[in-house]
């Protein structure tokens, strides 16, 4: 006979283990599904808006102005030498910039109603290949960039339109910048609002509410101790009879 093993002192004994007990699930496993779906509809947001990119290259190709060039037999020189269409056509690719990521941004937000830090990303990432792609399709649709062949086929002396360029590279950031902002406003003022925390009791208020009926039930003592004293100063003392006559 051998005594039962007991377990040392202040320990639980162990638990039997089961095998067919199912492993506990992670705090972060509902996450997973969700971050995936949402970067699936960022990678399908950035893609729609990028493309959205090539009617910005066709109204830059059309509002913007183009610099006029003349040429001789040798050279071809600016037509007009102090005119600014150089700086218009980077003001009319920004103006444009800007309007295109106010109106795609507030037709996401439209459609989904919320934000959150893969939407912004998305946005940034697709207005920023939208601007390149639309600089690139102006380019492309606009006058042909070969200035010698061109000022060759109309000939010295005839004005002809120099290729669409964009100086200012910095313009490109007009885009994602005016989407991040634009989707930022709209979710501040319309994205849907946290539920406001319910009203706690601190344990403070009960134990003051308490202390005010202790001072209530002392201070009615003192004021009774107060008539009592009164009722002695002038000769009634409580317990003692009145003396009697002879």
């Amino acid at each position: 006979m051998t005594a039962p093993l007991t377990p040392p002192d202040n320990q639980p004994p162990d638990e039997p283990q089961h095998p067919d007990a199912a492993p506990v699930a992670d705090h972060g496993g509902p996450v997973g599904p969700e971050l995936a779906r949402e970067l699936r509809e960022g990678a399908l947001i950035a893609l729609v808006v990028a493309v959205t990119g090539v009617l910005l290259g066709l109204l830059w190709n059309w509002l913007a102005p183009h610099i006029p060039l003349i040429a001789d037999t040798r050279n071809v020189y600016l037509k007009n030498t102090e005119g600014e269409e150089a700086i218009g056509a980077d003001g009319t690719f920004v103006l444009l910039s800007l309007g295109f990521g106010l109106l795609t941004t507030a037709a996401v937000f439209l459609f989904r109603r919320r934000g959150g830090i893969p939407l912004v990303v998305a946005l940034v990432v697709g207005g920023l290949l939208g601007a390149v792609l639309g600089w690139v399709t102006g380019m492309w649709l606009g006058p042909t960039p070969e200035v010698a062949e061109h000022a060759k086929q109309v000939g010295p002396g005839v004005a002809f339109s120099g290729p669409l360029r964009l100086q200012a590279k910095g313009a490109l950031l007009a885009w994602p910048i005016a989407a991040m902002l634009t989707q930022l406003a709209l979710t501040g003022l319309f994205g849907p609002r946290d539920p406001e925390p319910e009203a706690s009791h601190w344990p403070g208020e009960q134990h003051g509410d308490h202390g005010d009926d202790h001072e209530d039930h002392h201070g009615g003592d003192d004021r009774g101790e107060d008539r009592g004293d009164h009722r002695d100063a002038h000769g009634d003392h409580p317990g003692q009879q009145p003396p009697t006559a002879g």
